[in-house]
């Protein structure tokens, strides 16, 4: 059962699907398991009741994320870094945590911002080679989600210019999550 929109769904990536597809989906699975890892770390860090609350609820929505992803890509076939992902998703959500609100709904605002890129690219590329794919749906409702995350995570966030440490801080966290997706991709 698709646990998104709710359908069943047998379909897995497998030798018929294009390799370029394979790589995103790893690189999707990888992905959406670290945004489990960053949530957790927030929540076990944090002490804010409102920052815990924010991140309960967007793990909820990872979780949902990780097991529609992880029907179309079997195990064998999932990125073989998965421990280096979880301690620098734990890193991702960890740090923050221990600075506050503002840190946490920044880095958030972040990340989510690179994988609207992320899956907008991925979108965009299969209505061109397989405008009939039924992953099209699929990939849209998870950046959607993505979306509404870094919108909610900008709203509560509410400050505009970052100081410059935390400015850098965003950076890296960007620069490693485009560093991340192209490891995945491979392994």
């Amino acid at each position: 059962m698709n646990t998104l929109t709710g359908t069943r769904s047998d379909r897995s990536v497998g030798d018929a699907e294009p390799g370029w597809l394979l790589r995103e989906l790893r690189s999707d699975h990888a992905g959406e398991y670290g945004a489990v890892a960053i949530y957790q770390a927030i929540l076990a860090l944090s002490r804010d009741p409102e920052i815990k609350d924010f991140a309960r609820r967007h793990m909820h929505t990872e979780i949902r994320h990780l097991g529609a992803v992880e029907q179309l890509v079997p195990e064998w076939q999932r990125s073989r870094l998965l421990p280096l992902w979880k301690l620098a998703a734990w890193t991702t959500g960890g740090l923050p945590a221990l600075f506050g609100p503002r840190a946490v709904y920044a880095t958030i605002q972040s990340v989510e911002a690179f994988v609207d890129r992320h899956y907008s690219s991925q979108i965009d590329r299969l209505e061109v080679e397989q405008p009939d794919s039924g992953l099209i749906p699929l990939l849209s409702s998870l950046r959607d989600d993505e979306i509404a995350h870094r919108d909610e995570a900008a709203a509560l966030g509410q400050e505009t210019g970052l100081s410059l440490p935390l400015s850098i801080w965003c950076g890296l966290v960007e620069r490693g999550s485009e560093i991340a997706v192209n490891l995945a991709r491979r392994c």
